[in-house]
């Protein structure tokens, strides 16, 4: 690779492991696996030794990968909470171990599991619990200590305890506490966490404590940070002496040679399955705390460890069955149905299959034994068909709604649809949708209340919610007059809700909520939507040809105008979008934010921009008047220059404001 084409590289992949460390660290919503997002990690690692004059000043090679939030006090970490190198092969674990030989040849290692779960700082004064941190950025955390004090396995209270102790331990949500809170947001009509760690670290991270206590958090400890009149020597005498103490401990193992340590770490990767707990890797540690001293770190990791990471799990099972969901839109999508495999620490009996070409690419059958992970070990796809069964006949896709009985039809999205729009199944998704949050936020009407007033004949479509009394809702099961009026109440408070709102809700083909959100700021009223021709939508910036043709499409459609016209009779206001700041220092100006701030979030700077007459935009183009540009600003910046637009720092856009 030449050097023009590695400064491209590194400028991407610093560009998204910041985006991906976003993800992980400060929102608990990752949307890669451990595994990629260390794959691409380990490569930026290696164009930076290449090319160090290409190393971006804060590269995400040289920092932690979280940072501190906003919703608690911040701790400033007396010793830094160090990251751990990743190894990904038995010969990288060899490189690991020749580098510490150079300087300890007679080094021995304490082989542990590494948990996935949220790491945390643990402080006693005089054997009582005093304060508790999240990791952060390594140097600076949040202040958790009530959510702590919620876990039971962590003492509160260490007889015979020095007279400071600090201590760092992942606190974790086990295999059962994890279906267990699952199953408990389905009941509830809630949205299920993803996985057993950002279910984790989502809880440790709640304003009330009281929910946190609800999780069944646990956590084991590691090591020790600081301890005042306690001389220890090694890291497996300081694991002895923290099991002593009452802290909960993990198992380990003390090895001479680094083929021993591969061995353990085989062993531990073997046993996976049999944990009640989520385990990503292995960990590997000079068990010398004056060896240690010698080895030293670099700017993030100790160079006395080494973190051997596991690739993601796959497994064969079985395809039992293939169902056909018909989605709010009218799309027919195939599920496989499995035999119960566990995988990433939950359960897998279904998964998407996408689409027909999907199923005929990889030449699936049902009877098939296939091979199913978890992309991002979050969502559990179908990798490849490792063993057809007897006679199997490839699956064919219906010609006919499983639904309706309507004859289906390929668009030119390649998506297969329902050709009935009054399709039940589209009913029931387009209603779910309908009063979803982002939507008509009608609380209360969750999918099995919906399934009943439909199976009732009660509703038929989104205007039928608006004719409903409290008594047709408390003849209903497990429907009791109070809930009934409730409901009743939070379907009348929709009424007021602003017009985007509605306009996101009537489920537009190509039209998401901010797209809602813009269309409502350039057309005040309903009926001026009516009345509007793609030409028109167009203008507005932002919106393409195939989104303005789905608006027209939408809105001339008889039925259309006829639920709108009911919509309105039945009391619904449409309220027009609040008018944009005008008069302001930013008034027509079009500002593009990248990057990230010294001192504010860019959402805070965007407010600020429309509280002063201007309006933000996601690309630059030649209307655009500035560029905010932060830290690791990427290709939007680039374009800026490349088109002679003003770049501001925070600093001079702040200054404007003066």
């Amino acid at each position: 690779m030449d050097k023009q084409a590695a400064k491209r590289r590194i400028d991407e992949l610093t560009k998204e492991i910041n985006y991906h460390n976003d993800l992980y660290y400060n929102q608990d919503d990752p949307e890669i696996s451990d595994f990629e997002y260390d794959r691409m990690l380990r490569e930026l690692e290696l164009l930076e030794e290449e090319y160090p004059e290409l190393k971006h000043p804060m590269s995400p090679t040289e920092k932690v990968g979280g940072s501190a939030g906003e919703k608690f006090s911040p701790v400033t970490h007396a010793v830094v909470m160090e990251s751990l190198h990743d190894s990904f092969s038995h010969d990288e674990l060899r490189d690991f171990d020749r580098k510490v030989r150079d300087s300890v040849p007679n080094a021995k290692y304490v082989v542990e599991p590494k948990f996935d779960g949220l790491s945390v700082s643990c402080e006693y004064k005089n054997g009582v619990f005093v304060r508790g941190s999240t990791r952060g950025d390594g140097t600076t955390g949040e202040d958790v200590t009530d959510n702590l004090m919620t876990i039971r396995s962590l003492p509160k209270r260490i007889a015979d305890a020095p007279g400071f102790l600090e201590v760092r331990g992942e606190v974790y949500m086990s295999f059962p506490s994890f279906d267990a809170l699952v199953r408990r947001q389905e009941e509830n009509e809630e949205k299920p966490a993803k996985n057993p760690r950002n279910a984790a670290a989502g809880s440790l991270r709640q304003k009330n404590a009281k929910i946190t206590a609800e999780r069944a958090l646990d956590i084991f400890v590691f090591n020790i940070q600081q301890v005042e009149g306690v001389t220890l020597n090694s890291h497996c005498e300081s694991l002895d002496y923290l099991k002593k103490l009452g802290f909960p401990t993990s198992f380990y193992k003390v090895c001479d040679n680094i083929e021993d340590v591969i061995s353990e770490i085989e062993r531990i990767g073997d046993n996976r399955g049999s944990y009640d707990y989520a385990i990503d890797g292995a960990v590997v540690k000079v068990d010398d705390f004056s060896a240690r001293e010698i080895l030293g770190s670099t700017a993030k990791y100790p160079k006395w460890a080494e973190a051997y990471k596991y690739p993601p799990e796959e497994k064969p099972t079985k395809l039992l069955d293939i169902e056909i969901n018909v989605g709010r839109t009218g799309v027919l999508t195939p599920v496989g149905i499995f035999e119960p495999v566990l995988l990433a620490g939950t359960t897998v009996s279904r998964a998407t299959l996408h689409n027909r070409d999907f199923i005929e690419e990889k030449n699936i059958c049902i009877g098939d034994t296939v091979i199913i992970r978890k992309a991002g070990e979050i969502i559990p796809e179908v990798l490849s068909v490792s063993e057809h069964e007897k006679d199997a006949v490839p699956f064919e896709f219906p010609s006919l709604c499983p639904s309706c009985g309507s004859p289906v039809s390929q668009d030119d999205e390649a998506a297969i649809r329902c050709t009935n729009t009054d399709c039940p199944a589209q009913l029931m998704r387009h209603l779910i949708h309908f009063v979803s949050r982002d939507a008509m936020d009608i609380d209360g009407l969750g999918p099995a209340v919906l399934e009943q007033l439909s199976g009732e004949g009660l509703v038929k479509s989104p205007a039928d919610l608006y004719r409903l009394k409290a008594e047709d809702i408390s003849v209903l099961d497990r429907k009791a007059e109070k809930s009934a009026n409730n409901l009743i109440s939070a379907i009348e408070k929709s009424k007021q809700n602003e017009l985007y709102r509605l306009v996101y809700a009537l489920g537009v083909r190509n039209i998401g909520l901010k797209a809602a959100k813009l269309l409502c700021e350039n057309f005040e009223t309903v009926d001026d939507i009516m009345n509007a021709k793609a030409q028109d939508f167009e203008k507005i910036e932002g919106f393409g040809g195939i989104m303005a043709q789905s608006l027209e499409n939408y809105f001339s459609l008889e039925s259309t105008r006829e639920l709108i016209a009911q919509l309105k009779e039945l009391g619904l206001e449409m309220k027009p979008s609040p008018q944009k700041a005008s008069g302001g220092i930013f008034e027509g100006k079009t500002f593009v934010l990248t990057g990230t701030l010294p001192t504010m979030k860019r959402s805070e700077a965007s407010k600020i921009i429309e509280d002063n007459g201007g309006k933000t935009s996601s690309s630059v183009s030649k209307k655009t008047s500035f560029v905010l540009a932060g830290e690791e600003a990427g290709s939007k910046l680039t374009k800026a220059q490349s088109l002679g637009i003003t770049i501001l720092t925070e600093e001079e856009f702040l200054n404007m404001l003066k």
